[in-house]
């Protein structure tokens, strides 16, 4: 689509720290980004000649969103893109830890017919954090798997909950409590970094399963990794971390039952379709003079300018 509209395309695998973005910026038009770092100072030394930045995916936690809205510098996005593909996800961690489906795949494959007992999901209740697209689709298949449903949201889905039978909690706190399952899908802000840590883990069910497709520094990873050497956290299934790509002695890579896998949540032929497409229309709406289907920020939309 880019190369059918004329433009010249320079091509970057990311996530890119705040030193790369700055050697790229500069002399670019139209920016599509992933998870990489648009900083305050990237977004100055973009300016003027950048007019307009598209955001593959829907998580803006990289991205001086203030910045942009300060400048002029119209910002997209592409909500309801990834939400079946990130909740697939979450109940394919999920129920991997519950049958320890990675040990036993492994032991088959050295020759060791070692056979586990796992667990039935059925009947557990499981508390979702974030009742957004993604939340309300992962409600929708716990319904389906017979899990009883507890739920937070700032902005509650009244009509949603009553159709799936989710019980609304007074807080994030009371889901913690309240859960054998907790699943986040809440966004990262100042208020849930690192909610999940020593104390807020203390509260918990012994033995919950947590299981965090939304960012990594929601976790303290040093608490989650104690609390799964000590048998307080039953398992730990992300598909972020705090650090992407991790270092080598990152926490939770040696910790027992615990799968982690490389952001992948959103990546299926089906969403990296839906994704790049709408990225990619949000930044030629821009130049062709169209709407964008959805901006993220309040910058003024005036590709004439």
């Amino acid at each position: 689509m880019l190369e059918e509209s004329g433009f010249e395309i320079i091509r970057e695998r990311g996530p890119l720290p705040e030193q790369r973005m700055l050697e790229l910026v500069g002399d670019i038009d139209g920016m599509i980004c992933g998870d990489d770092a648009i900083t305050a100072a990237v977004i100055d030394k973009a300016l003027p000649r950048l007019k307009i930045l598209s955001k593959y995916g829907i998580g803006l936690d990289k991205i001086d969103v203030a910045h942009t809205e300060k400048v002029g510098l119209p910002l997209t996005f592409c909500p309801g893109v990834n939400h079946t593909t990130v909740a697939e996800h979450t109940f394919s961690l999920m129920l991997a830890l519950f049958r320890h489906l990675v040990d036993e795949v492994n032991y088959t494959r050295s020759g060791n017919w070692k056979r586990l007992s796992g667990h039935e999901i059925m009947g557990k209740t499981i508390g979702i954090v974030g009742l957004g697209r993604i939340g309300r689709e992962v409600a929708i298949r716990a319904k389906a798997f017979g899990l009883k449903i507890v739920g937070y949201d700032i902005y509650w889905p009244e009509e949603f909950a009553n159709q799936y039978d989710v019980e609304r909690l007074d807080s994030i706190a009371e889901v913690f409590k309240r859960s054998e399952i907790i699943s986040l899908h809440t966004n990262l802000t100042p208020e849930t970094e690192n909610m999940v840590n020593a104390d807020s883990i203390a509260t918990m069910k012994d033995g919950v399963v947590i299981i965090n497709c939304a960012r990594g520094e929601l976790v303290n990873p040093q608490d989650m990794a104690a609390a799964l050497k000590s048998d307080k956290v039953g398992g730990y299934g992300a598909d972020v971390l705090d650090v992407e790509p991790p270092p080598e002695d990152h926490a939770l890579l040696s910790a027992p039952r615990c799968i982690i896998t490389p952001h992948i949540g959103s990546r299926t032929f089906e969403s990296v379709q839906r994704q790049a497409g709408m990225a990619t229309r949000n930044l030629l709406n821009f130049f062709n003079g169209k709407p964008a289907e959805a901006q993220a920020n309040k910058a003024p939309w005036a590709p004439n300018a």
